[in-house]
Order: structure tokens, then sequence, then C-alpha cells
């Protein structure tokens, strides 16, 4: 007995070690196959809710959901953000709420998750948040601010007047170009101190202008990703794509505005046409420019339709167009006068401030505002809650600026003390003296608005003069030409810093020297001077020579597409040129003396130089040749050859233009 009880127990346990021994090989496989399975989670189901600004995400609970993640996306944006998370607590839905979101259009979509675990996104919803608080819609504007932020209002003064209107309407800031260049705060970093004022500012849209390009298409591509707001052009493209939206919308006051972005087709030749182009000197990016203007009138007919058709309440064409005579097709009146839904059109480049009225293709009335340039203005309209549109401007008449003169101190002030200095600090070497006011402007006349009148884009002045003996000084050449729109600001009489001579020549244009015909150079002339009496950035301020405009004529110049030089078809309007006394050979050859803006790259559409020999290239940068030509050659003092505003006689205008003077 004792012998069979042994065997069963014998049995038993090696039964039992044998099961034993199969748990071991067999459990952990089973374990870790549990642990890989994962859980499925159920696809939330939302619905938003948007009472004023408050936003209000409802999440149906969800299988096998331990909380919620939000994400959210602004209209324009091609990625969604993640907002916060939602806890479970067992019931049946739970709320979430948006905070922070401004006036706008917004999509959002929740996942649900558990561990490691996430389900599919619920399907995205769109919102808009619009705060109509009974309160009058505003946009303010600026324009041509060519880093003068501590001139006129300055941005400090610009932050006050948006933050006291804000009290009593909801209000918009935008700028219509050329904002980041022509001091040297521009200069020396590169357009990025303006960029971070603007945003500290709080600007909400801004167009390129024809300076934008002034660092390079690189850089300023560049800058517009660092810009905290975006910045729009219905005609900018490259090889036929545009670059950015062509119009922004903006949810104020209960209303749908449109903001249209138009950039001058004239940028190619008034900032640097190499810019533009590819390595083999192909034109790769372009504004719709035609000889016609039907492809920029195309663009913003586009723009605003689009916009009409995503439900704009308002068009506003944000424009760096202006109306100087050299500009057509393509000014504002010829686009207004060629399209129709614009409601109203901000506009800049020629730094004028005049209010016109001018109307569209449908005979419908458009008003036109400008702001002028350097804050002396910030332009203003209003659309008022039964929808009426009025526009015009603060003006600042004073030579001392807002932030000197009241003292403003706001959180601006700060930013832009603390930049300004540590550039004014490099800035205030005295350079020369000089006995007299050295001018762009005409010292007698005003416009309407009791501006003086930019002449050196006209006619000469004793600057022009100045700015060109330094080019042809410092070249040793026989001849120089400076085309007056890269003079940019006068000197007045006194100390001449570095500072000053930046401000004068703030592009980093170079010294550059060709042999060129007499030929050649008289085609320069006649294109330089096809618009007198008019305004053209081309114009010639000249050293070795003399000439007369004969202004009865009408130029007989002919330009491509691009605005660019192709010929001369009839009678010169330039007359009597002579070079250091003797009368200009068309088949001599000289020495020319210029910047390689004009002389390389075709800048003011310049391009009767193409294929000249290049004797000195890209030597020295532009403002340098004037500090060394006063230090060197003027031994630091202006001489009284430029005491005359409207320089030496340099450049007669015959018939219809001494009225002018």
């Amino acid at each position: 007995m004792l012998k069979i009880i042994n065997r069963f127990l014998r049995a038993k346990c090696i039964l039992t070690i044998a099961f034993l021994m199969v748990l071991v090989l067999v459990l952990p496989q089973n374990i870790s196959k549990a642990a890989d399975e994962v859980i499925a989670v159920g696809r939330p189901r939302i619905s938003v809710s948007v009472n004023g600004d408050s936003v209000i995400v409802t999440i149906k609970k969800t299988e096998n959901a331990a909380r919620y993640a939000v994400y959210i996306k602004s209209a324009g944006s091609t990625k969604y953000e993640l907002s916060g998370y939602v806890e479970k607590d067992g019931s049946k839905k739970r709320k979430y709420k948006l905070s922070g979101i401004e006036d706008g259009s917004y999509a959002v979509k929740v996942k649900a998750l558990n561990g490691n675990a996430g389900s599919k996104s619920s399907k995205a919803h769109n919102f808009v948040v619009s705060k109509d608080n009974g309160k009058d819609f505003m946009i303010l504007f600026t324009s041509d601010v060519h880093c003068g932020v501590d001139r006129g209002f300055t941005y400090a003064g610009l932050k006050a007047v948006k933050d006291s209107l804000s009290k009593e309407h909801n209000v918009l800031l935008v700028d219509d170009g050329d904002s980041i260049q022509g001091e040297p705060l521009g200069t020396l970093t590169k357009g990025e101190a303006m960029i971070e004022l603007m945003n500290a500012v709080g600007y909400d849209v801004a167009i390129p202008g024809n300076h934008e390009f002034d660092y390079g298409m690189d850089r300023f591509l560049e800058l517009a990703d660092k810009a905290g707001f975006p910045y729009i052009s219905c005609n900018f493209n490259k090889e036929g794509e545009l670059v950015f939206a062509p119009y922004v919308i903006k949810y104020v006051s209960g209303k749908k505005i449109a903001f249209v972005g138009i950039t001058t087709p004239k940028t190619i030749t008034s900032s640097t046409p190499k810019y533009f182009m590819d390595d083999n000197g192909n034109f790769i990016y372009g504004f719709m420019q035609d000889q016609s203007g039907e492809k920029l009138y195309a663009a913003v007919q586009n723009a605003v339709d689009s916009a009409r058709k995503e439900g704009a309440d308002y068009v506003v064409a944000m424009a760096h167009l202006g109306n100087e005579a050299n500009c057509v097709p393509w000014t504002y009146v010829d686009v207004i006068t060629h399209t129709n839904g614009i409601d109203v059109f901000l506009d800049g480049h020629s730094h004028d401030t005049d209010y016109v009225v001018v109307n569209n293709k449908d005979g419908q009335p458009v008003q036109r505002q400008a702001c002028g340039t350097k804050l002396a203005c910030i332009g203003w309209v209003n659309i008022d809650s039964a929808g009426k549109i009025s526009t015009g401007l603060y003006t600042w008449n004073n030579n001392e600026s807002a932030l000197k003169l009241l003292g403003l101190k706001n959180d601006l002030s700060d930013i832009m003390s603390n930049t300004v200095d540590s550039v004014n600090n490099k800035l205030e070497e005295v350079v020369a003296y000089s006995d007299y006011d050295l001018t762009i402007f005409d010292p007698v006349a005003k416009d309407e608005n009791g501006n003086p009148i930019r002449i050196v884009r006209m006619t000469e002045t004793n600057l022009g003069d100045l700015c060109a003996d330094a080019y042809r000084d410092q070249a040793g050449a026989d001849i120089a030409i400076v085309n007056g729109g890269g003079i940019r600001v006068s000197i007045n009489k006194g100390d001449i810093t570095y500072r000053d001579i930046i401000n004068v020549h703030p592009f980093g244009n170079m010294l550059t020297v060709v042999e060129a015909t007499g030929q050649q150079i008289l085609d320069a002339l006649e294109w330089g001077c096809r618009t007198t009496p008019s305004s053209t950035g081309g114009f010639p301020q000249v050293s070795g020579l003399t000439f007369e405009i004969h202004t009865y004529l009408d130029s007989t110049c002919t330009a491509d597409e691009n605005k660019m030089f192709t010929g001369i078809t009839g009678e010169y309007r330039v007359k009597n040129v002579k070079v250091n006394g003797e009368p200009l050979d068309p088949d001599k050859t000289y020495t020319l003396a210029s910047h390689d803006y004009m002389l390389l790259n075709n800048g003011d559409g310049y391009t009767m130089f193409d294929g000249c020999k290049v004797l000195q290239e890209s030597v020295k940068l532009d403002n340098q040749v004037l500090i060394d030509y006063l230090e060197e050659t003027l031994n630091g003092k202006v001489s009284e050859k430029y005491s005359d505003p409207y320089g030496d006689g340099r450049i007669v205008a015959v018939e219809g233009f001494e009225d002018f003077r």
C-alpha cells in the first residue's frame, strides 16, 4: 500500500512540475502579447459655439478616452497648434474654452487619448470670431516710413494713437511698404531692427514696397518670415506663382474686411534689377508688369473678386503705386479706373499726402488717400456702424518729433530708445562742415499741404552737384552721373556727421566706372530727363557735364514691359551737351563714374551701358565715396561753389521749365 501511495505522490509531483514548466514557458508570452495590445480609442465628435470672443468646444463622451487634446489653426496657416488638454470625468460631454482668440477665421479638431494610444482626429470644425462690440471700425495706415521711426509721430507716438483710439474703436494697423530701408537703422541691420519694431508696434498687415528688396531677395524673404504680421501682394510672383497671399480677411466689428496688397511693377527698376534674376540674368521674379497694365489690373481684380466671393463686406486696397508719371500705366489712377469692387484705396510710393476721389471702371467713386513719408502723417479710415467710409490724416507739423516734444513714455518708447541708441553711438562722428544747406527740396515752393517740393528728381540741386562731384573725384573719371532717386535727404548747414551721409546714400550701392561712348551718355541723359518737369527717380545729377532740357519737346524714349530703356525714336529733348566745356562727341569714349545699381544692374531702367568695358567694379560704398570726398578733397569744408540750392548751372531747362523754378 505504501508503495502505491509513494508512486502516486511521485507521479503527482512530476505532473505539477510539468504544469509549472508550461506556465513558465507560456505565461510571459501571453503577458507580453497583452502588453503590446493597442487600446481602441474612439474618434471623438465635437461641436463649437461662438459668442463674441468666447469660443467653447464641446466634446461628446468617447469610447476608452482618458483625456482629449485640442488643436487649433488660423486661416491661412497649414499647421495645427496644440491649445490644451481636457481630462475625462465620466460625464457625457466635456467642454473646453479656447482663450486668447483674436478676430479671425479658425479651425479646431480634437484627439482622444488613453496612455500612449490615440484616436484619429475629429472632423475639423471651422468658426469665425468677430467681436461686434458696437464700436466703429478704424484702420490706421503708414507708408514710406523709410526707417524714420524717430521722426514725426515716431513709432512710440503711433502706438499711443492706436491705443487711444482703441478705447472707442476697433483698430487695425497696416503699412503700405518701404518701411525697412532709408536710414542707418535699416542699413546697419539690413532691415531687421525695423521688423522687430513693427512687431512691437503691433502691425496687422503689410505689403512690400520697391525698397523692401534693397537688401536682396533672400534677405527680404527672411525678414518676412520674422514679421509677426503677414505680407500680402496680389502681383509679386516668382515664375508666375504668387510669393505671398494676394489678400487677407480680418474680422472686425462683426464685418469681414479684406485687404488686397498691390506692389508697384516699377520695383524691378527702382530696386536692384539683379535681385529679381536668376544666375543666368533671366528675370524669375516679377510684378505682373506689361506695357498696357492689363496684367496688373487683372491680378488686382482677381484678388478683389476672390475676397468678395469669400464674403468680404469691404475691400481695402493697400497699394504702393503712387502718382509719378514714369509709373504709368501702374499708378493708382490706372488701377482704380480699370477695376471695380474696391471700397477705399490706401496708397504709397510717391510720398504725397493727396486725397483724391477716382471713379472706377463702373463709374463708382473710390476714395484714395496717401500719408506721405517718415511718419509726418498717420493715415486713417473710419467705417461706422452704418457702413459709411471716411478717410483722412493725422498730421504732425513740428520740427521736433512727438516722442521728444511730448515726452511720450510707453513700452515702444523704451524699445525704440534701446534700438536707436545702439545705432546712434556709431553715427555721431563729424565728417565735415557746411555753411550752406545742401538740399533735395525747392527752398521756396511748397505743395498745397505746405510741404516742401522735392526737386532733386526733376532738376539740379547743390546736393546733387556735391554727390556727382564726389563720384567723379573719387573715381578719377571724365564724367559722373548719379540718379536723383538715390539722393534721399537734405543736409542742414553746420556739422555733417556719418549719420547725415548714410541718410543721403542709404542703399549701399558701390562706386563703379565704365567706358562709354558719347552716344550712350547722350541716350542716358535723354532717358533720365524723359519726364521732366515731372519727377522720376532716374533723373541725372551730373559732374563734368552741362546740358539743356528742351521741355517743349515730347520724349520719344521707348521701353519694354519692364520699363527698361530700349531706344529713342525721334528728336532728343536733351541738347547742347558739353563735357568739361567741350561738345560731347557721340563717337568718343569717355570714362563714366556712377554706381553698380545704374551701370551694372540696369537700375531705373538704364540699359544703354550693357556691355560697356568695366574699369572699376563695386570698389567703394556710396556713402564712403561722399565721406572721402568731403574729408580728403574738400578738407572737411563744403566750398562756396555749392552755396546755391539750385546748383551751379549744369542743367538748364529751355521753355516751360523756368516757371517751375
